[in-house]
Formats: C-alpha cells, sequence, structure tokens
C-alpha cells in the first residue's frame, strides 16, 4: 500500500482542518492529493485506507459501530477496485480490437475496390454499403479482351469478420481467372470448389455471375443460390424476376451449374442485387418485393449510377439510416 507516497500525515492535517473550518482552501489542496493519487495509479480502496487511519488517529474514541462501518466501506472499495480494474482492461481490449477492425475495414475496402469500366452502349452504375465495419457484401467487373462484360455479385451467409475474410477470398480468387472470355457456369464451377475447401463447414457464399456480349448483345448468366436480380423492359417499363438456379457455393465439391441467356434490347436494364435490398423494412415488417420494384420505378428514368444511389438513399432513410443488412445494388442498361 502506497501510504507513503500519499503523505499520510499531509492528508490527516488536511481532514483535521476541513472538519474544523469547511473551507474552500482545504477542498482544494483535497483536489490536488487526488490528482496526485490519479497520478502514481492508487486505487480507491488504499485511498479508504488512508482516511480510516487518518480519522483513527484524529479520534481515537470512535465508537465501536462506527469502526466497523468503515471496515465495511473499505472492504466495498476493496471489491469496487477489482471490478473497475477488470472494466479498465476489458475496455482498453475493446478499444484495441475496434481499431484493428477499422483499420481492416479499410483494407478489405481496398482490396473489394473494382473499377466500373465504361463500355461503349452501355450504362452501369454500382453501390455497395455495409451495414457495419466490414462488408459481407461483393460486386466485381471485368473485360476481358473482346470486350465483354463480365459481372459477379456474392454475399456471404455469416456476418462479421469471418464473412468479411471469406469475401476478400473471393475476391483473390476473382483477381487469379485469365481475361480471356470464361463462361458463367464455369467461373462458378471453379469457385464452388475454391469456396468448399477453404471456407469453414456452415459458412456459404450466394453468387450471380453474367456475361454480356456487346456484339451480340446476350447476357449469359448462372446462378448459385444467390437473391434473384431483375430484368427491366424498357419498352413497356415493367419489371420481371431474373429466374436462374443453382446452389450455394462451398455446400458440395462436385457441383455443375445451369447457365441461362437473354438477349438485352435498348432501354432494357439488368438489376443485381443483394438480399440486403429485397429485406429492407418499413417498421418490422419486411417490404413485398412487388414494394421494392415500385421503389426502383420511379429512378428509371436516371442515369445508372444515380438510380443506385437514389435507390440507397431511399431505403436507408426507410430503415432510420441503420442498415441491417449490407447493401449491394448494380445498374446496367443497354443504351444506343
Amino acid at each position: 500500500m502506497q501510504t507513503v507516497n500519499l503523505e499520510k500525515e499531509n492528508y490527516k492535517q488536511l481532514l483535521k482542518r476541513f472538519i474544523e473550518k469547511n473551507d474552500e482552501e482545504t477542498l482544494y489542496k483535497a483536489d490536488l492529493f487526488s490528482k496526485e493519487s490519479i497520478r502514481q495509479n492508487v486505487t480507491p480502496d488504499e485511498i479508504i485506507h488512508v482516511y480510516i487511519q487518518a480519522l483513527e488517529d484524529l479520534y481515537p474514541d470512535l465508537p465501536e459501530t462506527f469502526r466497523r462501518s468503515l471496515d465495511f466501506l473499505l472492504e466495498t472499495m476493496i471489491s469496487y477496485g477489482v471490478a473497475y480494474k477488470e472494466f479498465q482492461e476489458m475496455r482498453e481490449e475493446q478499444l484495441e480490437i475496434k481499431s484493428e477492425l477499422a483499420l481492416a475495414a479499410k483494407m478489405q475496402e481496398k482490396l473489394l475496390n473494382t473499377r466500373v469500366p465504361e463500355i461503349k452502349g452501355l450504362d452501369i452504375g454500382a453501390i455497395s454499403i455495409p451495414a457495419k465495419q466490414m462488408n459481407g457484401d461483393y460486386y466485381h467487373f471485368i473485360e476481358d479482351h473482346r470486350g465483354n462484360l463480365g459481372v459477379a455479385i456474392a454475399d456471404v451467409i455469416g456476418k462479421g469478420f469471418p464473412a468479411a475474410l471469406c469475401m476478400s477470398m473471393v475476391k483473390y480468387t476473382m483477381d487469379s481467372f485469365p481475361e480471356s472470355r470464361m463462361l458463367p457456369k464455369r467461373i462458378l464451377q471453379l469457385l464452388n470448389r475454391v469456396v468448399e475447401k477453404n471456407v469453414d463447414p456452415g459458412m456459404f457464399v450466394t453468387m450471380f455471375y453474367g456475361l454480356y456480349n456487346p456484339d451480340s448483345h446476350d447476357f449469359y448468366y448462372a446462378s448459385a443460390g444467390h437473391e434473384p436480380g431483375l430484368f427491366y423492359h424498357g419498352q413497356h417499363g415493367v419489371f420481371t424476376e431474373i429466374e436462374a438456379k443453382g446452389l450455394v457455393l462451398g455446400v458440395e465439391r462436385d457441383v455443375t451449374y445451369k447457365q441461362y441467356k437473354r438477349r438485352i434490347e435498348l432501354g432494357d436494364m439488368i438489376v443485381l442485387l443483394t438480399d440486403g435490398v429485397t429485406e429492407c423494412r418499413r417498421g418490422e415488417r419486411f417490404l413485398e418485393r412487388d414494394e421494392v420494384i415500385e421503389v426502383m420505378k420511379q429512378y428509371t428514368h436516371l442515369p445508372a449510377q444515380q438510380m443506385v444511389e437514389r435507390v440507397f438513399r431511399y431505403f436507408e432513410e426507410l430503415q432510420d439510416f441503420q442498415l441491417r443488412d449490407d447493401f449491394t445494388l448494380i445498374v446496367i442498361r443497354r443504351e444506343n
């Protein structure tokens, strides 16, 4: 116990003077004593101990009941000191973890960053906003040597840091593929093997992959259990669901995926999204898919990037600016 550093005799004199005079100067000196105690990392129970010793020296005839109450106070403060120290250590650990997560989030943001390509005849917009620090969604564009546009959108079934690491692995794998044309069903087949081999059981990845041919205007696509996207028919102003079935990545090693094909006409749009879009809530109620489509219809007249940003802001405001899930939305419109 640091009674020497606490200058017990000085404290006793301060206590005596305050009891006798109750003046501001004594309180000021007591405040200096408290600050010095903090500087020396003195615990609350040590201060109480000094106080009890000083009081007993000044008043040796204290009633026994009063002495017991002081002993009770001392024991209470010992327990408090232990609990407070544990709290401080836990708080410091949490701050350290928070700092590390913030750094990891910045690294992940840089790693997952993908450039939206500029392709003649296409207007492309994309937005991906994590609900928390780490993003469990991912989108990817690639333009091969023939001018074909590959587009992927994925979502990890899982949350937090493990999901973010998994998505980073998917991105790294995508970057390792050759730039030569690869059909969507082949892309998903290769990714499935990587995820099945490297991701813990119980964590799966959904993905939609499409390939747009700017010469024929054909869109080839396949899905691994991903949230259905939408086709927008520019001539009729109607949205229809993209129907594509396939097993999520990582469940079984040897999986084949069915590939689909659709021609994209002038004014048509391909809308790809994650369930952070379709599972938005109004209060405690999930929005119906038709309600989500009605929101998108309000902004179809805008350029693609403005459209995805306006849709996001609408749903963000609807949920009181507290996203419950990662939000990713891609729009690809065929223009003249």
